[in-house]
């Protein structure tokens, strides 16, 4: 495959998201000339977040490409161990850390951190900003930004996550794109009173799910990860206190450690709580405006979105190098090559959020036997790992 790159075809690209896809496709547009610039509306780059995995050749081998693999290394969990308990710590069943981790497992923020430095020198960061409007013409899209920032971009990409505002301003509202689950997930930091290290514990009634584990980089600290059955609810995602009072409400009368647990939410700031979801977007390019990763394609858990999102990068900005920047010949091109393959991978969130809270004794009985049984285990992370190889990706002219 050969590039028609030269100078006069780099382009001013915009991204929204400095989570994973937005840094790794500044890396593959920077490597070809052009001049990313990503939004975020963090005041920074979020150091926070649960462990994430990449398992197979596909994952590793594009990490690999960036040069970042090493760095990944030098900062992995080596997998977390999940034990499932009864209300008085007996365990039930347990996945071993190698197994839960895949090929390679780091922490979120590390991830994100290690990509952005990846494409430090030529990416520029608005941090603290987000996108409000976008105004496509036939030079390039008019962008602009709560700050009161004006500026055209020749191509705008949405890196934004399953809530993407870029999606939401080019492609229609959320509710459109976006599939409740049944589920919501959250987590928030606490003491580590149990000595927990690379292990989590948890523990199940009925509809609900709670667990602790270890901090990998500070053994004084842990952090709750806490899932519950629920219809679509209504509340403010921006309101701490809202988010708090739902989660005591749901997880009431819950034994074992969840009193104490649901205590320490009086002594953070922030909680992460999202439902579980999928997003389903027919179109991932419209015009000069495209999705990559969960924006497209996610889903919140258990869909290997961080590995899709790196792929999905490096196809992006492969097919704008092939086709010498002209985004009318590498969208289609990226859509065709990369959709059926993400939508794949995304499967396995549906099914996420039975497995960590059954809505019945019977099915926390279910599940706990089958995955005590080895060749269930074995079963279950082939088919994994088939979905997370299922695609050839050629050499771009970077």
């Amino acid at each position: 495959m050969e590039t028609v790159l030269t100078e006069e075809n780099h382009m001013d690209v915009l991204i929204s998201g400095a989570g994973i896809a937005g840094p790794a496709l500044a890396y593959w547009l920077g490597r070809s000339g052009h001049r990313p610039t990503i939004v975020e509306t963090a005041p920074g780059l979020r150091t926070g977040g649960q462990a994430v995995d990449f398992r197979g050749p596909l994952h590793m081998g594009v990490l690999t490409r960036m040069g970042v693999l090493d760095a990944l290394r030098a900062v992995q969990t080596r997998g977390t161990a999940m034990r499932f308990v009864d209300e008085h710590g007996a365990k039930l069943m347990e996945w071993p850390a190698g197994l839960a981790g895949g090929d390679l497992e780091v922490l979120r923020g590390d991830l994100s951190r290690i990509l952005s430095e990846a494409g430090n020198g030529h990416t520029t960061y608005l941090f603290g900003d987000r996108i409000t409007a976008l105004d496509e013409t036939a030079g390039g899209v008019d962008v602009t930004f709560a700050s009161g920032l004006r500026r055209r971009f020749d191509l705008v990409v949405g890196a934004d996550g399953v809530h993407s505002g870029v999606r939401r301003l080019a492609f229609g509202p959320e509710e459109q794109f976006v599939k409740h689950l049944g589920y919501y997930v959250a987590t928030w930091p606490v003491p580590n009173e149990w000595e927990l290290t690379r292990d989590s514990v948890l523990h199940n009634s009925p509809g609900r799910m709670i667990s602790v584990g270890g901090d990998h980089r500070d053994p004084s600290r842990a952090g709750v990860f806490a899932a519950f059955a629920s219809p679509a609810l209504r509340y403010d995602r921006r309101d701490p206190g809202a988010v708090k009072a739902i989660l005591r409400d749901r997880f009431a009368g819950m034994g074992w450690l969840a009193p104490r647990l649901l205590a320490e939410l009086d002594h953070v700031d922030d909680v992460y709580f999202d439902q579980i979801c999928r997003v389903d977007t027919p179109d991932w390019t419209r015009g000069r405006i495209a999705l990559v990763g969960d924006a497209a394609c996610g889903a919140t858990i258990g869909g290997q979105g961080n590995g899709t999102a790196i792929v999905s990068a490096y196809v992006l900005a492969g097919e704008l190098a092939a086709a010498g920047s002209d985004h009318r010949i590498a969208f289609p091109r990226y859509v065709d090559r990369i959709a059926r393959f993400a939508r794949g991978t995304q499967k396995g969130g549906d099914t996420t959020g039975r497995f960590l809270a059954p809505k019945t004794d019977r099915g926390i009985r279910a599940r706990n036997w089958f995955n005590n049984q080895n060749w269930f285990l074995t079963m279950t992370f082939k088919i994994a790992a088939d979905r997370s190889t299922n695609l050839r990706l050629p050499d771009y002219p970077f």
